[in-house]
């Protein structure tokens, strides 16, 4: 039986209020759609938010029995690069597992689980974890400002102990360009709205909505949810299903008064979002739309009972904090030019170096004293320019180390410092010098805080985040932060 054996989700922690945007642009660009999205900090992107998800999933489970991992995203920060390979390695992967980025598609989330679920079949893994993310940037003064959001979703898939299994699947394929961006585009393109949702989503969802239930005998009766990917425009998604014959208390909220549109994680999150409420025996009917629309048939098992703590949807949409403005929002998208801090500029990256300690910049690794057991970390090395620790800061021992991995421990804050005059996206800059659970200090910038709000003894937590684009080199540098204990 092949299905999914755990979920996680990932919402920001800022909402911006869609009346703000009305306040900026006025009447003449339209109206001010009702609610709030989910806006990612200037430090994150579509891998840092994956990774949250895949965290949240993978919550006491044994990371060496995943096999593969797939990230689905339409906005990869890279071309030629595999962002799953730097997932898999935050989150201290096999070598040997299998990764994929599967993207060009707001279905690429259930493309990607439809490829994952071949390959368990198949007998080529055991477990695959699918991730996706996504943070689509619209021009100002539009719908689509007001419309998308950011967020992301993991599942993995397997096939024992799952908590939901994979009945049955239908896929269409459309070649219909109703949203689109080309390789040079920062911003998402679209065409007249009636065409997209007349000859697009409400022609493409009933098909394989409606052959999905024909392929499997099924009624709208059997469902105890529907989980479909809304479009834009809400007033569609709630047409669908009355059309198909779905009634209201059958529909999965789809998240846009408190989310936005999350593009191709937005089915992923929802139907986290359907499974936190889920009772044994209930079906679940899952479908995605983009060039075509996949949909699943789902039925939960007695195992999703003994499924442990998530954050999930839930969590994620209880904690949150309000941007204050909108020119806030154009910052963190640089979206407006500011004048830089009078700083130094920063060197060059160093690939070599990165390469060299690629296991602390991106898993956060240490050491720890084999002779006395401290823990310890030194931190050069997150430009890439580190020096090998070889002497024992306690004993003095050498060369007496064993990996130590620092990311996933509780920490408090020792001492800080509020800098009004660095150069960051996010004036001030906090900057922690933190004692890690058992051992272990050392110094890292603070994200998704308020500044009035940090204390020594605060209880804090490792993020990983993006540190700052190498412009020149094209290089996406990421680490670990620290930020406030969330949910």
């Amino acid at each position: 039986m092949i299905g999914i054996k755990s979920y996680g989700a990932y919402v920001p922690l800022h909402r911006l209020d869609r009346s703000e945007f009305f306040r900026a642009w006025g009447g003449i660009f339209g109206m001010s759609i009702p609610g709030e999205k989910a806006v990612a900090n200037f430090d994150e992107d579509s891998v840092t938010m994956a990774v949250e998800a895949a965290i949240d999933c993978i919550n006491g489970t044994d990371i060496n029995e995943v096999d593969g991992l797939f990230f689905a995203t339409t906005t990869s920060p890279y071309k030629d690069r595999l962002c799953s390979g730097i997932i898999a390695m935050v989150l201290d992967m096999r070598r040997d597992v299998r990764t994929m980025d599967v993207t060009g598609s707001l279905r690429a989330g259930t493309t990607a689980i439809v490829s994952a679920i071949d390959a368990i079949k198949a007998g080529t893994a055991a477990n695959i974890m699918v991730t996706a993310a996504d943070t689509i940037l619209a021009a100002p003064a539009g719908d689509f400002e007001q419309a998308f959001g950011d967020g992301s979703a993991a599942l993995l898939l397997g096939s024992d102990n799952v908590i939901a299994s994979v009945e049955g699947s239908y896929s269409v394929t459309d070649e219909f360009a109703g949203m689109w961006r080309t390789s040079d585009d920062t911003f998402v393109r679209s065409w007249e709205d009636r065409m997209i949702l007349d000859k697009g989503y409400s022609s493409i969802m009933p098909e394989v909505i409606s052959g999905l239930m024909n392929k499997y005998g099924l009624t709208t009766k059997d469902f105890t949810k529907m989980v479909c990917d809304s479009p834009l425009d809400v007033r569609r998604h709630a047409r669908l299903a009355r059309e198909l014959g779905f009634d209201e208390s059958q529909v999965q909220d789809p998240m846009f008064m408190t989310v936005g549109n999350t593009g191709c994680a937005l089915a992923m999150m929802m139907l986290v979002a359907a499974l936190e409420e889920a009772k044994v025996g209930d079906k679940i009917l899952f479908a995605s739309y983009g060039n075509g629309a996949d949909a699943f048939v789902l039925e939960v098992t007695p195992e999703i009972d003994k499924l442990g703590y998530r954050r999930g949807m839930k969590n994620h949409l209880a904690s949150k904090k309000s941007l204050r403005n909108y020119e806030t929002y154009l910052r963190w998208r640089r979206l407006v030019a500011i004048e830089r801090a009078l700083r130094p500029e920063l060197g060059p990256t160093t690939i070599a170096g990165q390469w060299r300690d690629r296991k602390l910049i991106l898993g956060l690794w240490g050491k720890k004293c084999q002779a006395c057991g401290t823990p310890q970390i030194i931190q050069g090395a997150t430009l890439g320019m580190g020096t090998p620790t070889r002497v024992c800061i306690n004993c003095q021992a050498k060369d007496q180390f064993e990996g130590y991995r620092f990311s996933d421990k509780k920490a408090k804050i020792f001492t800080f410092t509020q800098d009004h005059l660095a150069d960051t996206l996010d004036p001030p800059a906090v900057i922690t010098t933190v004692d890690f659970e058992g051992g272990g200090r050392a110094i890292f910038d603070m994200t998704d805080r308020d500044p009035d709000e940090v204390s020594v003894e605060m209880p804090v937590e490792m993020t990983f985040r993006k540190l700052y684009y190498d412009a020149p080199r094209g290089i996406h540098n990421y680490f670990w932060k620290t930020r406030p204990v969330r949910c």
